[in-house]
């Protein structure tokens, strides 16, 4: 395919398909490319409203974008770009039969009321304020027009005024609830006796025929898929770094600008520590009074602060430096003079008063103690600043090159060389699915071309390139013969504990009581709800699964793994409290109509889709 294009980029044809294009410009303007005189063309009809395609587009684009984002590690390659489109088609149409519903029931935005929305939001406030300039930028990032923004809310808005409206009629039983809960809180009284895989030890006996067998009926189990072996290079801002030269003036001169960030800021903070709320208010209100007739702070701190560790300082804090408080704190603390008291600041504690008692500033540290550091900083800085141009170079290069010498020289880079990458992948860079997948594209593969450059990591980008292809083939029992044994080893110590476990049950069912079987030692479990420690979390899913005993005889039950298995004895089952006034239950309520309200909007949005008339084009 590359190849392709390199080939009918010079070829007579292009220049044809190009000159037509500007003989088309020239007579027409754009509009003979992308719609001519026919108007903007739609990708959909909802009731006879039009979905366009630059709306469709513009989506299309901001959904990759935040799909992208959302990736570990970011690689346009891996979007699924048909199934965004789809989805995103999909959206717009839902969204034109919600927007058309609104508009249907009277509710509309009018241009003040968008007004007010904005101004209000605080992406769009500096200092509180709305900044008109940041309005415009914040829109513009994400690929709107101020226009287009503006009608998105008002589509939005209405739409989840209705959304809010149906979600909050939810309704839930009470009687629901309360039996939900009581089921979540019951407990249960019975006994486990466990058995592990020793105990059966003496039954498991596997063959050299079992394993040859099971590898014959598992073939494909055993057959190492396709590989190849890599060349590749790294480009990493990390290694630029330690590549760059940083002179002595550089050093110096970077050392004096910087000089004054290395005095280190302490401030040595009391304070006075209340409970948030009116109530606290209040009682700050009163401190701040008694302050102002001359009481001392660290008496007041001792007999009103919630913070009782400090209180009994005096409210002494000791030295901090930036970063060590809450947000509200710090900037209240490092705004005071020494000395000074602040006013009422809230953080997630509570309320403070905050008092400044002293300031120390450490002593710039000597030159040649920060040398190395600085050193480091100031190449880290310049390899950003280079990477972004070396790796445009070595994209350019590894794009033109039949192989990576050229490009490594040209550069300095060095060549590296994995062996056994499959489709799943190798080692690291190998790791990246977006590299792996160019690896085995057909141009890579087949074609002996470079990969395109990958950016496999932050400041992390790979080319790599096919040395060697090695067909799918079948592994030799001798090399898979320890797996397939363990494989039947697990699977008849299994078969042994259920068996075993199988007779005991038998045995208890017909009369024998626990403790005339004669086998192990019982576990004792009272009153204990699901979170019952010391159990495997298979023994206490089969203890809650297990049918209430009928009078006086328990129920019976078991529960298996590859490595141990348990015979359960319930002797009884008690309900689970329910306080109806209680936090708990009240909780619960709640999210059960929320699901309730979500339910049923979910169901009104299917009936509107259902019984719009929609055409695709």
């Amino acid at each position: 395919m590359l190849q392709d294009i390199r080939d009918n980029a010079q070829s007579t044809i292009a220049k044809v398909i190009v000159g037509l294009l500007i003989i088309s410009l020239s007579i027409w303007g754009m509009d003979a490319i992308i719609g001519g005189f026919t108007g903007e063309p739609e990708v959909a009809t909802v009731n006879g409203q039009d979905i366009t395609e630059r709306e469709f587009l513009r989506t299309v684009q901001m959904e990759s974008q935040q799909r992208l984002m959302q990736m570990e590690n970011r690689d346009q390659s891996l979007l699924d770009e048909d199934q965004i489109r789809r989805d995103v088609l999909d959206a717009l149409i839902r969204e034109a039969v919600l927007t058309q519903d609104a508009q249907s029931q009277g509710l509309e935005l009018t241009d003040a009321d968008i007004d007010s929305l904005i101004t209000q939001m605080p992406q769009f406030q500096v200092d509180g304020q709305f900044n008109r300039d940041r309005f415009v930028a914040t829109v513009r990032n994400v690929g709107m027009g101020v226009a287009e923004f503006r009608e998105s809310i008002r589509k939005n808005y209405v739409v989840n005024q209705i959304r809010a409206a149906i979600a909050q009629t939810g309704v839930v039983a009470p009687e629901n609830a309360a039996h939900l809960l009581a089921i979540q809180n019951q407990t249960r009284d019975f006994r486990v006796l466990t058995l592990d895989g020793s105990s059966v030890q003496d039954q498991v006996d596997v063959t050299e025929a079992d394993v040859q067998a099971y590898y014959d009926e598992n073939l494909n189990q055993f057959r190492q898929p396709e590989q190849v072996d890599a060349a590749y290079i790294t480009l990493s801002q990390g290694a630029l770094a330690e590549s760059i030269e940083v002179a002595e003036d550089e050093l110096r001169t970077y050392y004096e600008e910087r000089a004054e960030e290395y005095a280190r800021e302490e401030r040595r903070a009391a304070h006075i520590l209340v409970e948030a709320g009116d109530e606290g208010q209040a009682t700050l209100a009163t401190i701040q009074q008694r302050l102002e007739k001359g009481e001392s702070f660290a008496v007041l701190a001792e007999e009103y602060s919630v913070d009782t560790v400090s209180a009994q300082e005096g409210g002494d804090l000791g030295f901090a430096g930036r970063g060590v408080y809450d947000e509200a704190f710090e900037d209240a603390l490092f705004g005071l003079e020494e000395g000074e008291v602040s006013g009422p600041v809230e953080t997630s504690f509570g309320l403070h008063l905050i008092k400044l008692e002293e300031v120390r500033r450490s002593d710039v540290p000597a030159f040649d103690e920060l040398r190395e550091d600085l050193r480091l900083e100031l190449a880290r800085t310049k390899a950003s600043e280079r990477f972004a141009e070396v790796r445009s170079q070595l994209a350019d290069a590894a794009y033109a090159a039949d192989d990576l010498a050229g490009p490594a020289e040209e550069l300095g880079l060095e060549i590296r060389v994995v062996e056994g990458v499959s489709r799943d992948g190798g080692a690291a860079p190998f790791d990246h699915a977006g590299l792996v997948r160019q690896l085995f594209s057909e141009d890579v593969l087949e074609g002996g071309y470079n990969t395109e450059l990958i950016d496999v990591g932050d400041n992390v980008s790979v080319v790599a390139r096919v040395r060697e292809y090695h067909e799918p083939r079948q592994l030799a029992l001798a090399d898979v013969e320890p797996e397939i044994r363990r494989i039947l080893e697990r699977t008849e110590t299994r078969d042994a504990l259920a068996a075993r476990v199988d007779e005991l049950v038998a045995q208890l069912e017909s009369g024998t009581s626990a403790d005339e079987l004669g086998v192990g030692e019982w576990q004792q479990f009272e009153d204990q709800g699901r979170s019952v420690s010391g159990l495997s979390p298979r023994v206490v899913q089969e203890v809650f699964s297990m049918a209430r005993p009928d009078g006086d005889s328990p129920t019976v039950g078991r529960a298996v793994t590859a490595d141990q298995a348990a015979v359960i004895v319930l002797t009884g089952v008690n309900e689970g409290e329910v306080d109806q006034e209680g936090a708990e239950y009240q909780q619960l309520m709640r999210f059960l109509a929320q699901l309730e309200g979500q339910r049923e909007y979910t169901a009104y949005q299917q009936y509107l889709r259902n019984t719009a008339e929609v055409e695709r084009n």
